[in-house]
């Protein structure tokens, strides 16, 4: 598979480029502001600049990092460690809309979108994680049943995250028709659709159904500032 630089270290690419206005940070390290997913990323990964992050974080908040190993320096800590795949998409988009009835995903969204993503954790989620891009929800009357959207981004690359179903209303494909019109919309606008996916989530393999490719696998690890 042919590689993207971007791609291969699109955390901080999205971090200092499309969505620096949600971020703060210097030029070698950044974070996305709070409220939105408590993500952080480093220019060089092989030697985070801790320090010049400190600034921007409070004691006790926990952060998603990615593609960094070694000892946590002075003032952190490491609470969890896997790994995880980030899956290109490699099929052809649906023709038509899968779920031509899903509703996009506005402020007044946020508060079930983040208890629906706390309930079901598909990974780092914040109130306004839903401000990063085009989320889209499917509703049983007012109850949201399942949601899908885009979070990180570069040149003719967007992300499809946040894909998950209310227990009570999983086994009936809800969260693929979601992820079939996000397909479709990102082919309308000429962007590569990816995602990530921890190793030990068994809709890895759901994914590689449904025509997605691993592109590579990386640390994930969960950091917290003392």
């Amino acid at each position: 598979m042919e590689r993207s630089a971007a791609l291969d270290h699109i955390f901080w690419h999205a971090l200092a480029g499309a969505h620096r206005r949600h971020s703060s940070g210097t030029d070698t390290a950044r974070r996305y502001t709070q409220g939105f997913s408590p993500i952080i990323a480093f220019a060089d990964p092989a030697r985070p600049d801790f320090a010049a992050l400190a600034p921007w974080c409070e004691p006790g908040e926990r952060f998603y990092c990615e593609n960094w190993t070694g000892a946590a320096p002075p003032g952190w800590r490491i609470e969890a460690e896997t790994t995880m795949f980030r899956m290109l998409w490699d099929g052809a988009a649906p023709v038509a809309d899968p779920a031509p009835e899903a509703v996009p995903l506005r402020p007044e969204h946020a508060q079930q979108a983040l208890e629906l993503a706390t309930l079901c954790k598909p990974g780092p989620f914040g109130i306004r994680t839903i401000e990063l891009g085009d989320y889209f929800g499917l509703f049983d009357g007012e109850r949201l049943m399942a949601m899908a959207g885009e979070r990180l981004r570069a040149p003719g690359l967007c992300e499809i995250s946040g894909v998950c179903t209310h227990p009570d209303y999983q086994g009936r494909g809800l969260a693929k028709r979601l992820i079939g019109k996000l397909l479709r919309l990102h082919q309308q606008r000429g962007d590569r659709s990816f995602l990530h996916v921890m190793r030990s989530n068994p809709a890895h393999q759901l994914y590689l159904d449904m025509g997605f490719k691993d592109y590579l696998e990386s640390t994930a690890r969960v950091v917290v500032a003392d």
